[in-house]
């Protein structure tokens, strides 16, 4: 039976993927403590990136705030994997966003704002986190955002 959090991603038109297999010698998210970190999770649809390339060039600024949107639910399931039920979320801590950049393209903070959102649009205020957003060069299989998520959970 799905929980609140599940039933909120429902009401919202969103599934909650399956977990993306690791690309290489890592685990998708740990849990240490209360704490869960998720390794960076790629915009994978189906096991597949939708887009690549760069963000002011290939990739509009909007796709890729689509695409951050879809790194924070394949986050979700990651943490669901480790926690178990996406209820005993009390709250997100920290997110970071990495965006694939054009050598021009200053607008990072806007691309991950669609993975601050969707956690917001999910979780309520146990969604708002600190956060960072990051230019790079390129990311792994040339994906446009990379986003990793850390969580508090509760004890039961």
């Amino acid at each position: 039976m799905a929980g609140a959090v599940e039933a909120k991603l429902a009401e919202l038109g969103l599934t909650l993927p399956a977990v993306v297999p690791p690309l290489a010698s890592y685990q998708p998210a740990v849990q240490s403590g209360v704490y869960v970190y998720t390794s960076g999770q790629l915009p994978m649809v189906d096991g597949k990136l939708p887009v690549t390339g760069k963000v002011g060039a290939e990739v509009t600024p909007e796709e890729a705030k689509e695409l951050a949107r879809t790194c924070a639910l394949n986050a979700l399931a990651a943490v669901k994997s480790v926690a178990g039920d996406l209820d005993r979320i009390a709250r997100v801590v920290k997110v970071v966003g990495f965006v694939a950049s054009a050598s021009d393209f200053t607008g990072q903070p806007a691309v991950i704002n669609g993975a601050s959102e969707l956690l917001g649009e999910v979780l309520g205020d146990k969604g708002v986190h600190a956060r960072s957003a990051v230019g790079v060069a390129v990311l792994p299989l040339d994906a446009p955002v990379e986003v990793e998520v850390q969580v508090e959970l509760t004890g039961a």
